[in-house]
Parts: C-alpha cells; structure tokens; sequence
C-alpha cells in the first residue's frame, strides 16, 4: 500500500489503518486513491494524493504531493461536481478534439475511446 510516512511529524500515525489503495499512473504523476478508517476504526474516508517525481539539479529526486481528505458525507457532491467538471470540459473546452492519453515516456496519443 502506498505510504505517506513522511509526510507527517509522527512517521504517518496521524491516521487510521489502510483499507484500500489504488494507485493510478498518469505520466509524470501518480494519483492513489487511498481508503482508510477513523483511529477508532468505526467510519472510513478517502484520501486523494497527487505525487509528482521532480528531478533535481544534481541529479537527485524528490516527490511533490498535495492530499486531499474526502469524508462520506461529501462523497456524492464531490463525485457530481467532478463528472460536472468533466462533461464541461469535454463540451465546452476541448470543441470536439480527442482527449489525449499519456504513454510510455510522457508521449501523447489520441485514445482508443473518447472517455476521460
């Protein structure tokens, strides 16, 4: 499972245990979709991270994140809000051209199918 360790003082004990992980690839960023449970273990919520590998100057790499936390209570506004956002890119920002995909090495292609 992904482990966000440090990103918290006490080595990531700031929360609950893990119950699912689902990391998704998308070139140079990967975004997991972490579930866990309250400390008491009696409700579960979502956590969104963004990690983006950065290549220093000397060569060196560090990860950029940025983490959301999606309560359960939030889940089907936060769900209709993206689709929303989505369908108004597609209709109004992209004037019919295919979204592109990420491939190996960052290289852009058409899709398959035109789903985001």
């Amino acid at each position: 499972m992904y482990n966000d360790r440090y990103d918290y003082p006490r080595g990531g004990e700031r929360t609950g245990e893990d119950v699912y992980s689902k990391p998704v690839r998308a070139g140079k960023r990967t975004y997991f979709f972490d579930v866990k449970t309250t400390k008491g273990g009696n409700d579960f919520y979502l956590t969104i991270t963004e990690s983006k590998k950065r290549t220093e100057r000397d060569g060196t790499f560090s990860y950029d994140k940025h983490k959301i936390f999606l309560y359960k209570e939030d889940f089907d506004k936060f769900a209709e809000g993206l689709a929303e956002a989505v369908e108004y890119i597609k209709q109004e920002c992209l004037h019919g051209e295919p979204i592109r995909e990420y491939r190996e090495k960052d290289e852009f292609s058409a899709p398959d199918n035109e789903e985001f």
